[in-house]
């Protein structure tokens, strides 16, 4: 490969981006990594207009109710302020931060950072485009795109005035009436966080529940739960056209109803992000919507050209990008040293769902069990938990586990309740080790914990088919 410029070329500076440039320069690649949107854009969707600050904003909005569960614990009854543009500033220094720690990493291993756009022109050559220098083209004996996704929003009358998850963020200013059209989870942890910071929230679905692919139990309870918190849950309901008027945004849904906002929020799915890159020049595959086919090491049929991410639509998790840019670097470079090659396994990936109360899950909702499995046994545990004794809130909590009978193996595992995802994590390192029900059975709770509740359900409920 000494004939390139590059052993390894990245094109995008988002986590599976950062984390096959980083580690392939410290197994002694050349290796340089561009990123269109510049420094600010190091970290991807995930650090700038994602997973980080969205959790910051959850935050946020879990204050609104903590102020008022503390009187049930003697603490005196205050009337709190909320200030939009403080948690915007503080915000955005946190992500600045951020952006400086992925460029020292960067920099740090010998990665060299490129400002600027870049697109394919042959399969070992790349055009980038840069305030600084203008353009410029370079070689690579191997090419990685990791560009992402981006929010798509449906062509309809007025779409130009609603906003997606991108600006949603840095929004001016702070919306007292939000609309929030989707079902899926970017919807409904905006319908939540919103509605925690003191925003009057109406959330659109065009189905018959939100959270599809959620295991159903979970899906209704957490739509309840949020509809207690006070979001305006309407189902099987979409919009036809937005116009402006004085008052705000006029909306008109398809059932002939109409709604006065002040901003309309549009989450509603994510594309790959492969406009302008010059992959039908250079013959890379595709499918329907547009997102990179790959093999099982992350190659497409272009052999010197690799993907992984969001652009590939597997599973859209950061931590997911993360292996699966492992997976590439081991199989280009070679293992650290005393390591085997890794591999990417998609069973029993945990994901959380940062609504009000979250959602932490791992492995096969009900319906999927009783598809993949010839037998499966259920178990499900709904209560108060023991905070909200005092706290005065009506928020409750729900467990399910959900085992192979052939095999005593937990396959399925979900949580409703507070900091799901961070009791859901350290069940699914025993359940990818194949943990049984008779394992759980036989592990001593935490007491007084919810978690607790995983290790203690005995009782199967009665099997609904």
């Amino acid at each position: 490969m000494t004939n390139f410029d590059f052993d390894l070329f990245v094109i995008g500076g988002g986590s599976g981006g950062v984390r096959a440039a980083r580690m392939a320069a410290q197994r002694g690649a050349r290796v340089a990594l561009a990123e269109a949107a510049g420094k600010s854009g190091l970290g991807g969707t995930c650090v700038n207009v994602g997973c980080i600050p969205k959790k910051l904003y959850s935050y946020a909005a879990h204050y609104g109710h903590a102020f008022t569960e503390a009187v049930g614990f003697g603490w005196e009854k205050v009337q709190p302020s909320f200030d939009w543009e403080t948690l915007k500033s503080n915000r955005r220094s946190e992500i600045t931060r951020l952006n400086g720690v992925y460029e020292k990493l960067l920099l740090g291993n010998g990665v060299e950072v490129i400002n600027g756009f870049a697109r394919l022109l042959d399969p070992h050559t790349i055009e980038v485009a840069t305030e600084e220098a203008g353009v410029q083209q370079v070689t690579a004996g191997h090419i990685l795109v990791a560009v992402g996704g981006t929010p798509s929003v449906p062509d309809l009358p007025g779409c130009e005035l609603a906003i997606t998850s991108n600006e949603i963020f840095d929004l001016t200013p702070f919306p007292k009436r939000l609309l929030v059209v989707g079902g899926g989870y970017i919807a409904s942890e905006f319908a939540s966080i919103f509605t925690g910071l003191g925003s009057q929230v109406t959330q659109l679905y065009r189905g018959a529940q939100i959270l599809r692919g959620f295991d159903d139990d979970i899906r209704h309870f957490v739509a309840a739960e949020m509809v207690k918190t006070g979001v305006d849950l309407r189902l099987n309901a979409d919009v036809a056209a937005i116009a402006r008027n004085a008052d705000g945004l006029q909306v008109r849904l398809k059932d002939g109803a109409g709604l006065t906002v002040d901003a309309v929020l549009y989450a509603t799915g994510r594309v790959p992000k492969v406009v302008n890159l010059g992959l039908d020049s250079v013959g890379i595959a595709r499918n329907e919507n547009g997102a990179i086919i790959v093999d099982a090491g992350y190659r497409t049929n272009v052999p010197s050209i690799y993907a992984v991410g969001d652009v590939i639509d597997r599973i859209q998790l950061t931590p997911v990008a993360l292996g699966e840019a492992m997976v590439v670097v081991d199989q280009l470079f070679g293992p650290a040293r005393g390591k085997p090659a890794r591999s990417m396994s998609y069973e029993f990936v945990p994901t959380a769902v940062f609504t009000q109360p979250n959602i932490g899950t791992v492995g096969f909702s009900e319906a999927e069990a009783r598809a993949n499995f010839d037998a499966v046994s259920v178990y499900s545990s709904e209560f108060k938990a023991l905070k909200h004794t005092l706290s005065g809130s009506s928020e409750r909590t729900l467990m399910k586990l959900i085992v192979d009978k052939a095999t005593d193996r937990v396959v399925g595992l979900h949580m409703v309740g507070a900091d799901a995802g961070e009791i859901v994590q350290g069940f699914a390192v025993a359940m990818k080790a194949g943990a049984t029900k008779a394992i759980f059975d036989a592990t001593i709770g935490i007491h007084p914990t919810a978690a607790e509740e995983f290790v203690t359900m005995r009782e199967p409920v009665a099997d609904k088919c």
